[in-house]
């Protein structure tokens, strides 16, 4: 049960307060059967087509950033919660929230990447709202979309499809976003030209739909791989079990979580999949990515029998629980 009376922003992070933010208040009060808090978009059965619709905020600071921007990032966001459904993006809305004072050139400079991104994703935004809110109270700006795109497997995939002996794959390294956003702001007396993993991940997704054995997938945002690995263990009551040898994490986002006392397996990512696909063709789903460029992608654990708990087998041999994030690491990063 939620026992705080005020919001902080841990229940933001994708941890267990958010978790429990969203199971006690929102979905307790908007209780409909088509209504999934598991999921990151909803499939609509509407007139016989599989529409898959999905919505998303946007509150990153810095709002620029290596790589990418609170534009792109809005769009390519939105997108991959469709693509890991196992929809093609076709439509977004967009509502803007500007702070009295903002600069017009970066603001055109945030619409022109999104607009990029947009046409990259062969999507349209079709509609949209704008507010102005008073000076020092909006944050610059912030985003909030939704999305609209089609079923393109009648696969049903789903935490609720993963079965024993499952392997989890990633498709490339963890925790550049987080640590990109975090070294954008230049915070600690750090600086470095680490960019961002923001990117579309249709490519990835769509090439595993013709895998039978494909049970589930999920873009690690808020609360990166690990908050991704609870949300399996809680939903399907297996353990988890993740070797950290085949977790890829670059050297510079290591170096800077060493120094700083983060883990990078919490951190956000925002152009990676992580996907759930039966033993037997774990394999070939990663052959798949790699060959999409993806030479980063690894098999990285096991859904095995136990208690539903994340267990990290460490590089020494030995082994570590993998707690829920609770704390939130760094604020404001989708």
């Amino acid at each position: 049960m939620i026992q705080d009376t005020h919001i902080s922003l841990a229940h933001g992070n994708g941890g267990r307060l958010m978790r429990e933010l969203i199971e006690e208040l929102f979905a307790k009060h908007l209780q409909h059967p088509q209504l999934d808090i598991q999921t990151d978009a909803a499939v609509l059965n509407w007139n016989a087509d599989n529409i898959v619709m999905t919505t998303d905020g946007f509150t990153v600071q810095p709002l620029e950033f290596p790589n990418s921007n609170i534009g792109a990032l809005a769009v390519h966001g939105t997108c991959n919660d469709l693509a890991v459904s196992g929809a093609i993006p076709r439509y977004l809305t967009l509502n803007a929230f500007i702070e009295e004072g903002f600069e017009v050139a970066q603001l055109e400079r945030i619409i022109k990447s999104l607009a990029q991104a947009a046409q990259e994703v062969n999507v349209a935004v079709v509609a949209g709202d704008t507010k102005v809110v008073q000076r020092g109270q909006g944050g610059g700006l912030y985003l909030a979309t939704t999305g609209v795109g089609f079923k393109a497997t009648q696969q049903s995939l789903g935490l609720q499809q993963i079965q024993q002996g499952d392997a989890i794959l990633v498709s490339g390294a963890v925790g550049n976003h987080g640590i990109a956003v975090m070294l954008a702001r230049e915070q600690f007396g750090l600086r470095g030209d680490l960019a961002s993993d923001a990117a579309n991940v249709l490519p990835l997704t769509q090439g595993l739909l013709n895998l039978s054995g494909l049970r589930f997938m999920r873009d690690p945002t808020r609360g990166g791989l690990a908050t991704v690995a609870h949300e399996i263990a809680q939903a399907t009551g297996h353990c988890i079990r993740l070797q950290q040898t085949q977790i890829p994490i670059e050297d510079p986002v290591q170096a800077v979580c060493d120094m700083l006392g983060y883990d990078p397996l919490y951190l956000a990512c925002e152009g990676r999949v992580v996907a759930v696909v039966a033993q037997e063709q774990a394999l070939q789903a990663l052959q798949i990515w790699r060959d999409l460029g993806q030479h980063n992608a690894q098999i990285i654990g096991q859904v095995q029998a136990g208690k539903p708990r994340v267990i990290l087998e460490t590089e020494l041999g030995g082994e570590r629980l993998l707690d829920e994030l609770e704390d939130d690491p760094l604020p404001r990063i989708c």
